[in-house]
Formats: C-alpha cells, structure tokens, sequence
C-alpha cells in the first residue's frame, strides 16, 4: 500500500546539524501531507514539522527558526534540515503521510550529546 522509508538519523554534538529523509511509495495519491514527528524515551509522540503538496508548513514552537521541511513531490520524498541541534532533540523521528488514514515510517534514531 503505502511505505515511508526513513534516513540521515545519526550522532551528533550539541549545536551541530544533520538532515533527513523520507521517501514513499506505494499507491499515493498526489494531494496529501507529509511530516515529521518524534518520541523521546518516557514521553508522548509529539509533531515536529509538516508540509502539504503545495507547500504550505508548520512547526512546533520548539524547533521554529532551527528547522525546516521540504518536500520533492515528484519522488513523494520529504527532508527535515535540522540545526542548532540541542540535546532535548533528542528522539526517534517518525516520517508521516496524511490522507485518509495516517502512515508511519520505521523510525530514524537522533541522539544530540552534551
């Protein structure tokens, strides 16, 4: 039906960067949402980003002005470029798909030391 495959999750210092990647396939229609969410250990799943196929966003008040989303509709691929990382980033980010019914990725560890 509908896969989303996630990248680019990895180890990184406080305020340092790292981007990533969400590819889907499947039967997708066209006219959807994609974004990101993530879970720290202990806590709820929480919406970090997300952007529709036009290319409207939004963000949690917690990562604005440190983040952003984009999206290549013709590969149905969504990326969330991440900055100024802080160790409270610190979770397994989740790609998502909304249309009709919601879709999940594997989840991508990001794990932001000191």
């Amino acid at each position: 039906q509908v896969q989303l495959v996630e990248s680019g999750g990895g180890l990184v210092q406080a305020g340092g960067s790292l981007r990533l990647s969400c590819a889907a396939s499947g039967s997708i229609f066209s006219i959807n949402v994609m974004g990101w969410y993530r879970q720290a250990p202990g806590k709820q799943r929480e919406l970090v980003a997300r952007i529709t196929s036009g290319g409207s966003t939004n963000y949690a008040d917690s990562v604005k002005g440190r983040f952003t989303i984009s999206r290549y509709n013709a590969k149905n691929t969504v990326y969330l470029q991440m900055n100024s990382l802080k160790p409270e980033d610190t979770a397994v980010y989740y790609c998502w798909l909304g249309y009709v019914r919601d879709y999940w990725g594997q989840g991508t560890q990001v794990t932001v030391s000191s």
